[in-house]
């Protein structure tokens, strides 16, 4: 029996270097591995350079490590909802890769398939494939790196001819991600929308921690309803079902008083 269960979140990323790439799972902040992200943070690595749709909020998710400086890269489809992260990406502290929501899914998925690259019509004709969006500004005002010109072809799809252009895969040293259940033998199941970016990130990672709300023994999940099969992760720790979730923003309608 292959038991990848750790006793901590400290235990599970310690050996988590400087300078390490990780994907992470999220959007927004629904499906945050918070506990990996702190135990990360509280060890001091630095130097990141992080895959994942978005970056959190100022005080939470990724945002907890972006505002200790620990990210030097982020690979992002939205960016928004951070106002340290605007701040860093302007004055130079931080690289920024914006890619398309759906091609970064796909860059994800590729690396953990192992797919080498693949052909998209997605950002034919924008800057995504003819280069030049900022990828890191000099601090006062200029663009100091800019995203470089990619291979555009023309294929013909039942029988319609088309430009697309390539996209390498992504693969990462480590993964973290958060899951509702998941069993010793790593097989997870994630809860409604929080399934978001996390198998995606999972299969990237050369090395998967997956954080779960609530640990079984092998055997106790339904086969049919395991959503990333266990063979993707190395390292499972249990943080209960108490775990803080936050809103991003909440949103309520006014009380008219009516029951």
């Amino acid at each position: 029996m292959i038991d990848k269960t750790w006793a901590s979140a400290e235990q599970a990323v310690a050996d988590i270097p400087h300078g390490a790439s990780l994907a992470v799972g999220g959007f927004g902040l629904s499906g945050n591995p918070i506990a990996l992200i702190t135990a990360l943070l509280a060890q001091g690595t630095s130097g990141l350079s992080v895959v994942s749709n978005n970056c959190g909020v100022d005080d939470w998710g990724l945002g907890v490590l972006l505002n200790a400086g620990r990210i030097s890269k982020m690979t992002s489809s939205y960016v928004g909802e951070n106002k340290e992260f605007e701040r860093q990406f302007l004055s130079g502290e931080l690289e920024l890769e914006l890619t398309p929501q759906g091609t970064l899914a796909e860059k994800l998925r590729a690396g953990g398939s192992g797919i080498a690259a693949f052909f998209t019509q997605t950002g034919v004709g924008t800057q995504v494939a003819e280069g030049g969006l900022p990828r890191r500004y000099d601090g006062v005002g200029g663009v100091a790196e800019a995203s470089p010109v990619k291979d555009v072809r023309t294929f013909e799809i039942a029988g319609v001819s088309g430009e697309y252009v390539l996209e390498e895969a992504i693969v990462t040293d480590y993964a973290l991600v958060h899951a509702l259940k998941g069993d010793r033998h790593g097989n997870l199941v994630f809860n409604k929308a929080a399934r978001n970016f996390n198998p995606l990130a999972a299969m990237a990672g050369r090395v998967c921690i997956a954080q779960v709300e609530e640990l079984v023994e092998p055997g106790e999940l339904d086969p049919d309803s395991i959503h990333l099969p266990g063979i993707y992760v190395h390292r499972i720790i249990e943080v209960g079902t108490e775990i803080e979730k936050r809103i991003e923003r909440r949103t309520v309608a006014a009380s008219t008083g009516e029951n």
